[in-house]
């Protein structure tokens, strides 16, 4: 039986960050459909938890709970074998044409639409741990600390991939000019 004080602590907590949570859940699993059904095991896991749980960041707090709640449905649902690379198109949050920015012509729009697809491929084709801490940082917009606290990992290390996910994207997209 779930308390009235931890409904309340959820209403405060889990709604304002369910976008981001689906975001992530997305890159994770590389289909809406699934991303759908990890936010909402997630929500459910982060209700339970609210009955005990001393939420210092929630927006942190509820991702660590949906990056868990993805890693389980993948080893429940994926096969062994089957290595995710994301899909092209999983990069929604990011704003591929700015409108402010150019000049408006079909051109610039084309040029800005075709610039925003790369950079999603090339992120999709980055090794899962390298892309989770880049759309945790570019997408999300955690601060180090978050991440380190989302994906329950050593400052040190959401620093390090995030460096190589960097110079890898940087090279990825550098080889594909």
């Amino acid at each position: 039986m779930i308390s009235d004080a931890a409904r309340r602590r959820y209403q405060a907590i889990v709604p304002p960050h369910v976008d981001d949570a689906y975001a992530l859940a997305r890159w994770l699993s590389g289909d809406a459909a699934d991303a759908e059904d990890i936010v909402q095991d997630a929500a459910l896991r982060a209700l339970n938890a609210l009955e005990t749980a001393n939420v210092e960041r929630p927006r942190a707090w509820f991702l660590r709970i949906v990056r868990n709640a993805a890693l389980t449905w993948m080893a429940k649902n994926r096969s062994k074998s089957l290595s995710f690379a994301g899909g092209a198109d999983d990069l929604a949050a990011i704003e591929t044409v700015d409108f402010a920015d150019d000049d408006g012509s079909p051109e610039a729009i084309l040029i800005a639409a075709e610039d925003g697809e790369r950079v999603r491929r090339a992120i999709a084709a980055l090794p899962q741990p390298l892309r989770e801490a880049l759309v945790l940082r570019e997408i999300n917009g955690l601060a180090y600390r978050e991440i380190a606290e989302a994906t329950e990992t050593p400052i040190g290390t959401v620093m390090s991939r995030l460096a190589r996910g960097r110079a890898a994207l940087a090279k990825i997209l550098e080889d594909k000019r």
